[in-house]
């Protein structure tokens, strides 16, 4: 695979798939727009004996009619009606796969499975008569189920209560880029931005190779997001709806909690997150908070100390929140609206957020630039409950070796500059925490910046570790 970026923990994956001495029942399934069909198109050299589809929001008929039109173009001599239902579609599949005589692994692709399972279609359990019956008879077979509805890929087929219980062979799911495959990514497209504007543009999208796509190397970071965010039908400026309508049936649930935890940068309680989003705390709730997990889009943690009852949701999707806070109240479509905007408060206080989820999304190479990658530790945050000024620390790292971090994320242009006075916030906060967790631990207080620290008597006396933005790119 030259000149593929990334995945290479998936490659490797489907190396060992490809030659096993057995059919396999790939589960693969990940964010929309995160580059699935691109990995297996990619893998595969467009080679399969099927790759069949899913058409958005098509009933049972229109989809064995795609079916129909797909096989009748792979295989010239099938001359079969459409199928009448799926149990007949995959039985003409069986009778096209056994008539290729070449001994050689056999690759059926389905793509937006959820999609090709419509209600009442019988759609899975003739899946599950294919596999059982016939492929896992052979040694030959290669089936990969993708989707972009990542609860409904694990709850209907990897965790199946039925015939399919325990037949997926494999899963793998596909993760957003972190900021090293993205520099390598836009670098493979000629683009020369430098770091501090490849963070902005992560900032932005995330790692989502869709969109990173979409980034001009002739441009600086402030013009892309300019012409993919607020032009008036931009990439970015009508992906929201797209998004969370392709993956959830009743999406403006969805979209109504990504919108709440929009709002509070720490994240929501259960309780405060269901008020917000005007919804009742019972299982429906637990459903949606699942979906929007394991589809990426929030993420849950436990504060320092505290106990699983006390878990917070936060929205973790980068373009999610860029969408909520500046693209969706745009309406004049002005020429400069994102540049001439650069460092007015809210754009300041979205950046300061955006890089702590930047980080959190990077615990990894944080752990390697502080020499501790071998360390079981846990992340979480805290806020004091006692301190009349609020305390709170964006990312503790609590390890095994008796040490806390305490870090302070903090983004800026500059090297940033620890003042008499924040420096004297810095003491209340770590005194504050010592207190109230009672933690017989050393606690080191460790600064994470885009640029460093300006070298002063009070970075001196308080900080144990300093991190740039630059460890953020490491690859692990």
């Amino acid at each position: 695979m030259n000149g593929f970026v990334g995945r290479e923990k998936e490659i490797k994956q489907l190396d060992k798939i490809k030659s096993s001495r057995k059919s396999e029942f790939v589960a693969l399934y990940g964010r929309r727009r995160v580059g699935k069909t691109y990995l297996v198109r990619e893998y595969f050299q467009y080679q399969f004996d099927l790759q069949l589809t899913g058409l958005a929001k098509a009933n049972t008929r229109q989809q064995l009619t795609n079916f129909h039109v797909t096989l009748q173009r792979k295989a010239p001599s099938y001359d079969k009606k459409i199928p009448g239902n799926w149990f007949e579609a995959f039985q003409y599949l069986i009778d096209y796969l056994e008539s290729i005589r070449e001994e050689r692994k056999k690759v059926i692709f389905l793509d937006e499975l959820p999609w090709l399972a419509t209600p009442r279609s019988d759609f899975m359990m003739a899946l599950e008569h294919f596999w059982n019956s016939w492929a896992t008879n052979r040694k030959d077979i290669i089936l990969i189920a993708c989707g972009s509805a990542a609860s409904w890929m694990i709850s209907e087929l990897i965790n199946n209560r039925g015939g399919l219980h325990n037949r997926v062979t494999e899963r793998i799911k596909i993760h957003p880029f972190n900021l090293a495959e993205t520099e390598r990514l836009l670098q493979s497209k000629k683009n020369v931005l430098g770091r501090y504007q490849i963070l902005q543009l992560y900032m932005v999208m995330g790692g989502i190779p869709y969109y990173l796509d979409a980034v001009s190397p002739e441009k600086s970071a402030a013009q892309n997001i300019e012409e993919m965010c607020f032009r008036k039908g931009a990439i970015l400026e009508t992906e929201f709806q797209n998004l969370f309508a392709s993956l959830f049936k009743n999406a403006v649930k969805h979209e109504a909690i990504i919108t709440a935890l929009s709002t509070k940068a720490k994240g929501m309680s259960r309780k405060e997150l269901a008020k917000a989003a005007e919804m009742k705390t019972g299982g429906s709730l637990t459903r949606l908070l699942n979906e929007l997990e394991e589809s990426g889009f929030i993420s849950r943690y436990t504060p320092f100390n505290k106990k699983s009852k006390d878990t917070l949701y936060r929205l973790s999707d980068f373009y999610s929140l860029f969408y909520l806070k500046f693209i969706k109240n745009n309406t004049n479509y002005d020429e400069g609206v994102w540049v001439n905007a650069i460092d007015n408060p809210s754009q300041r206080a979205w950046a300061g957020y955006a890089f702590e989820q930047v980080c959190l999304a990077h615990i990894p190479q944080i752990k390697k630039a502080l020499g501790i990658s071998g360390v079981i530790s846990h992340t979480s945050s805290w806020k004091s409950t006692q301190s009349e000024k609020g305390a709170q620390i964006d990312l503790v790292i609590d390890r095994r070796d008796q040490v806390v971090n305490l870090c302070e994320v903090k983004y800026s242009i500059n090297p940033f500059t620890i003042t008499k006075s924040y420096a004297e916030n810095l003491r209340n906060k770590i005194g504050a925490f010592r207190n109230e967790t009672k933690t017989r631990k050393a606690v080191f207080l460790t600064m994470i910046t885009t640029f460093g620290l300006e070298r002063n008597e009070h970075a001196a006396a308080l900080v144990q570790n300093e991190i740039t933005m630059d460890a953020l790119f490491e690859i692990i």
